[in-house]
């Protein structure tokens, strides 16, 4: 499998003519910058099992160590927003698994319907920063995964080792808009429902702190929050909880239309702001 992106008519026609097929929504959508389409091509090569997004230059550092392939096309040609590259790796670790479509989102109702089993979501709007329609790329597997490790960095310096781990980047900044340090969630899929993830918590004080510790609940050490003046928000997971479904997906949401629509969809929508008590967009943790 290759995956390749067009900015203009005349890569469209060379990519079709080379045996590409191209996801039929143009990714600048409602942002006035060209037309830009993601394209695929499948093969009997390894597959390709993780897709990543980076939008500053210090997310690039440990794909690159860690060999991921950039497609050195910004998705946001044309408009006011920075620039951002698709990634991709094909793995072939016990945490990887192959991806077999993908499609795009262009608002929040086609978002939430697209969390079905198989299916997952990348964090990074396609549009980021540059106006037009919130777009999501989602990608469905081989074979239905779940998350067995969660866990979040600030800053930029154990990307590669978390990669070479198996670990995906939600690629959304928890601290986005609100100044401090770049801050994402990572997590490891496996195929073994046995070792998922059975729920996921946030906590913005010291009550709720509390309460996740009286309930065995385990602690990311990470500050979501770190470095912008917000009180301190972490991740809480735990993997024992018998009444509770495995979690297939976990992804950020920041279109202010988006949650009615995904609880609306079965999907748990965590009402604790991520950027609590700061500048920055109000960012909430769902899952699946």
């Amino acid at each position: 499998t290759e995956l390749d992106v067009s900015v203009n008519a005349d890569e469209e026609s060379l990519l079709r003519k080379n045996g590409f097929t191209s996801v039929p929504v143009d990714l600048n959508s409602g942002s006035g910058g060209d037309r830009i389409f993601l394209w695929y091509k499948t093969s009997d090569c390894p597959a390709i099992s993780r897709i990543q997004f980076s939008f500053t230059p210090v997310m690039e550092t440990g794909l690159i160590k860690e060999g991921y392939h950039k497609v050195d096309k910004n998705l946001n040609t044309g408009t006011g927003g920075g620039p951002i590259y698709l990634w991709f790796y094909k793995g072939s670790t016990a945490y990887d698994v192959p991806i077999v479509e993908l499609s795009v989102s262009t608002d929040a109702g086609s978002d939430a319907k697209k969390a079905q089993p198989l299916w997952e979501r990348s964090a990074c709007d396609l549009n980021r920063a540059a106006g037009g329609k919130w777009m999501y790329l989602w990608v469905k597997r081989e074979s239905q995964t779940y998350i067995c490790d969660i866990t979040a960095a600030a800053g930029s310096d154990g990307d590669a080792e978390l990669l070479r781990e198996g670990y995906i980047r939600v690629d959304e900044d928890t601290n986005r808009g609100a100044g401090g340090a770049y801050v994402f969630i990572w997590y490891r899929q496996t195929t073994d429902s046995q070792k998922a993830v059975k729920d996921l918590q946030v906590s913005t004080d010291e009550k709720s702190i509390e309460s996740y510790q009286n309930q065995l609940y385990e602690q990311v050490d990470t500050n979501l929050n770190e470095g912008t003046g917000g009180v301190p928000v972490y991740l809480w997971y735990k993997t024992t909880e018998c009444s509770k479904d495995p979690v297939r997906m976990v992804t950020v949401i920041l279109d202010p239309g988006a949650p009615h629509p995904y609880m609306k969809a079965g999907v748990q929508v965590i009402e604790k702001n991520l950027n609590e008590s700061n500048s920055g967009l109000k960012e909430y943790l769902c899952f699946h």
